[in-house]
């Protein structure tokens, strides 16, 4: 017989080695993990993690410790585990007149204001009747009629990509509610310094009178905007770095927006638990599950930006400023509103945004990603999220949902009791595997011919 003090010992021992061994079991995402990250980025407390507040700051600060926490470093160059860029915050007037040839339309007589800056406008006119945003002209004031529904935003975001300062919109019911919904207008934020884009003003005119002044194309506008009030303040972005064994091998990004639509004028919270505090939670859980076992060859960059909402400024300044050089990214895989299943696709799968435009997608889905072809190509998602900033740079690039047309996008509906968390949980487990594979592979993914966006 082993004498008692040897029994205790090799008992103590083995109660010692047992973390040990299950801290290198295969990770698996937990459904209560996952609804634990939604009640506190999509909880009261955050107030809707309006882009470039205090909320969205808070947010941020959440991510970084849990990055921490799971035993990331910071970024390479970076001493910690968030970046900030400079913001403008421009809060326009309740004030303003719109001129087109002889009409003139006032702010309280009729015209809606969404977004605004504080710079009066002058110019002619471009009248776009067209069906596809990505088919916008270059001009610095066009006139658009969106189709109704919350597709509308892609319609702005596309014609601020393509230059647009002033745009105006033809009202639909969508764009009469939000303009009712709001006392003032919504802040515009801009990047500031070197990196400042000027802002955008997006006007809405009643359909009789929008389809008079349609008559007179090339005809010159005139914006003329009371004083605004003009903040500086940040947007911030959380980063988390899983160094990799082979310096060589890339980088892989992963990535979704902390900020959402803040507090309505009404004192309505946005919550945005879908949009995209969901993104944020696999980014969190995925971080959580790579962290695990043996390093991998390739480094993650795990990343949550701020300020998409209002033009992808987080995601912008990340390419512009990023802690490894975007040469040594391989893929980048941004994840948005995966908090609700779409009805049209196949049960439990996500949609990947520009699928047929590189390579990434079919290698990731033969791993066992639960995802498929965007069906919904004529809304242009693959422009309207954070990895549009990085495709343009040459990385490729990729945003996957659930529901993309969810009818509680952009509503006071996109709450915590509106979310799917098994599906959710479902989803984030079946990117694991992939990505771990992605992580120590040789594979590249490449562009397919035509696939890479020109940056305009």
């Amino acid at each position: 017989m082993f004498p008692r003090r040897l029994i205790l010992a090799a008992a103590a021992l083995a109660l010692l080695a047992a973390p040990v061994r299950a801290q290198t079991a295969p990770p698996v995402v937990d459904p209560a993990w996952v609804a634990a990250h939604e009640a506190f980025l999509a909880g009261d407390a955050l107030r809707g993690r309006g882009s470039a507040t205090h909320d969205e700051a808070v947010a941020a600060a959440y991510v970084a410790s849990q990055f921490q926490g799971f035993g990331l470093k910071p970024a390479p160059g970076m001493d910690g585990y968030t970046q900030t860029a400079p913001v403008v915050r421009t809060t326009p007037s309740a004030t303003g007149n719109l001129a087109i040839g002889g009409m003139v339309l006032s702010r309280g007589g009729g015209l809606g204001l969404l977004s605004g800056g504080d710079a009066a406008m002058r110019g002619p006119v471009e009248v776009f009747t067209g069906t596809n945003p990505a088919t916008l002209p270059e001009s610095e004031i066009v006139m658009i009629t969106p189709p109704e529904g919350p597709a509308v935003g892609g319609w702005i975001n596309a014609a601020y990509r393509r230059g647009s300062r002033l745009v105006i919109l033809r009202e639909t019911a969508t764009l009469r509610d939000a303009v009712a919904r709001a006392s003032s207008a919504r802040p515009t934020v801009a990047l500031a310094g070197a990196e400042a884009r000027p802002p955008l003003t997006v006007l809405v005119v009643p359909t009789a009178i929008y389809d008079r002044m349609a008559l007179m194309p090339g005809t010159g506008a005139v914006w003329a905007p009371g004083p605004a009030h003009i903040e500086e303040t940040v947007t911030t972005n959380a980063i988390g770095w899983l160094p990799g064994t082979d310096p060589d091998a890339g980088v892989i990004l992963i990535a979704a927006h902390l900020d959402h639509l803040g507090v309505r004028a009404d004192g309505t919270i946005m919550h945005g638990a879908n949009d995209d505090a969901s993104g944020v939670t696999a980014v969190l859980e995925l971080a959580r599950a790579l962290s695990h076992g043996e390093p991998h060859r390739r480094g993650i960059l795990f990343v949550a930006y701020g300020s998409e909402e209002v033009g992808g400024l987080g995601s912008h300044w990340f390419g512009d400023h990023p802690p490894v050089p975007l040469s040594d990214i391989v893929a980048n895989l941004a994840i948005e509103m995966i908090g609700a299943q779409d009805p049209n696709m196949p049960d439990g799968v996500m949609m990947m945004t520009g699928f047929e435009r590189s390579t990434l997608g079919a290698a990731l889905r033969d791993q066992g990603a639960l995802i498929a072809p965007d069906l919904y190509p004529e809304q242009n998602f693959f422009e309207r999220s954070d990895n549009y900033q990085l495709a343009v740079r040459g990385v490729v690039a990729h945003t996957i949902s659930g529901w993309a047309v969810t009818p509680t996008y952009h509503t006071a509906g996109d709450d915590i009791a509106n979310l799917d968390i098994p599906f959710m949980t479902r989803a984030i487990q079946s990117l694991v595997a992939p990505l771990r594979w992605l992580a120590d592979s040789d594979f590249r993914p490449d562009w397919t011919p035509g696939g890479r966006p020109e940056r305009r």
